[in-house]
């Protein structure tokens, strides 16, 4: 309950920034100015941009959905190789899904660990970026020479939306980062200005992930849709179809969260305490890898992150001078690799791209894998 309490508002406000930028072709506008910026033959790249900034509001497999249309329209463009881009935005997602809040999964164990989000922010964009770069384009364009894809049928024939159908780049770009920037913003005026600073109660309140979020939605439904002509009717039934693959996930998020408190209750993380303080091993070193062996075994990376915070909590109080940022962004950094069978996301990219099966643990559980050990 205080788990969904702080997460289901998150998750409803980011489906509804996720429907307004695949309604009025945000997400799209993105990709092309960014390809045209950076030409045809970085296409891989502009796509772990796009990516990486689609990601941060919704869920792993609504990100999948809203960019699958747009992967295939920028293959189509720029001649890549299918694996190659499109294996760029899965691993790249995933690597948000898993590192920067206000990403929900993220946003969940930076509550457990009473981390400063506006920290957990920055570092998950020093970290993740590099780690995106390396498991993305780059193993991607190795691994692409080596396994072919056929586009789709269904896609083969996509029309582009004109120009002048799209919304303005800058606007876009806006509404995605403003929840990043309220929160970032608050961070750095708490470390600058300190806790006298006399509108401190004002920052806070704007830099509350849920204040954020609700006005990066409210803006996004005016510019994206309100002033763009969408009838309003429309653009409630567009808001209320979004809702409900949130169902799953919150389910899913409850679950993680009555675990993670059994856990806790059950005393193994004092076990875990006296274990590492006998061997003398790095609580972030621990951490990433509790998280990678509960992503193997359990496959969702939002369980798997959560219960490696349910080890790893009291063995942090031997630890009071580390920051529980970074113990965020080890946790997170873990849970991106191994994904395979057990992983819903696993088959959900699988169908999306049209990997075979037996190419899925050399392509994208590697690529993952990559990823947590880079990040």
């Amino acid at each position: 309950g205080g788990t969904l309490g702080f997460l289901a508002p998150i998750l409803a406000l980011g489906a509804i920034i996720g429907k307004m930028m695949e309604v009025s072709g945000g997400a799209e506008r993105l990709a092309r100015t960014l390809i045209n910026a950076m030409g045809q033959s970085r296409a891989a790249w502009a796509m772990m941009i796009v990516a990486y900034i689609c990601g941060i509001p919704v869920f792993l497999q609504v990100g999948i959905v809203l960019l699958t249309p747009i992967l295939f329209s920028v293959v189509a463009e720029s001649k890549q190789p299918l694996l190659k881009v499109g294996l760029t935005m899965a691993v790249t997602l995933t690597i948000v899904h898993c590192i920067v809040p206000p990403h929900p999964a993220a946003m969940a164990i930076a509550l457990q660990l009473k981390a400063d989000v506006g920290k957990v922010i920055f570092y998950g964009l020093m970290v993740g970026l590099p780690a995106a770069a390396i498991a993305g384009p780059l193993f991607s364009g190795f691994i692409a020479k080596k396994v072919e894809l056929a586009v789709p049928e269904k896609y083969a024939n996509a029309e582009l939306t004109p120009d002048e159908k799209l919304p303005n780049f800058s606007v876009t770009l806006f509404v995605i980062l403003l929840p990043l920037l309220l929160m970032i913003g608050k961070t750095i005026i708490e470390l600058s200005a300190g806790a006298g600073f006399p509108y401190m109660k004002l920052v806070n309140f704007f830099g509350n992930p849920i204040t954020a979020l609700f006005l990066s939605a409210v803006i996004s439904m005016y510019v994206m849709g309100v002033r763009r002509g969408y009838p309003l009717a429309n653009l409630a039934a567009s808001i209320d179809s979004a809702m409900g693959p949130m169902a799953s996930i919150i389910l899913v998020i409850g679950i993680a969260g009555a675990f993670n408190r059994v856990i806790l209750d059950s005393g193994i993380g004092e076990v875990l305490k006296s274990v590492l303080t006998a061997i003398h091993i790095s609580p972030l070193i621990m951490a990433w890898v509790i998280a990678i062996i509960m992503r193997f075994s359990i496959g969702s990376a939002t369980v798997a992150m959560m219960t490696a915070t349910g080890f790893i909590m009291p063995v942090l109080t031997a630890y009071p001078d580390l920051d529980p940022a970074w113990v965020a962004i080890a946790i997170g950094a873990g849970a991106c690799g191994g994904s395979h069978v057990t992983d819903p996301g696993f088959w959900f990219v699988k169908e999306a791209l049209g990997i075979p099966l037996e190419k899925m643990y050399m392509t994208y559980t590697a690529a993952t894998t990559i990823a947590a050990v880079v990040a």
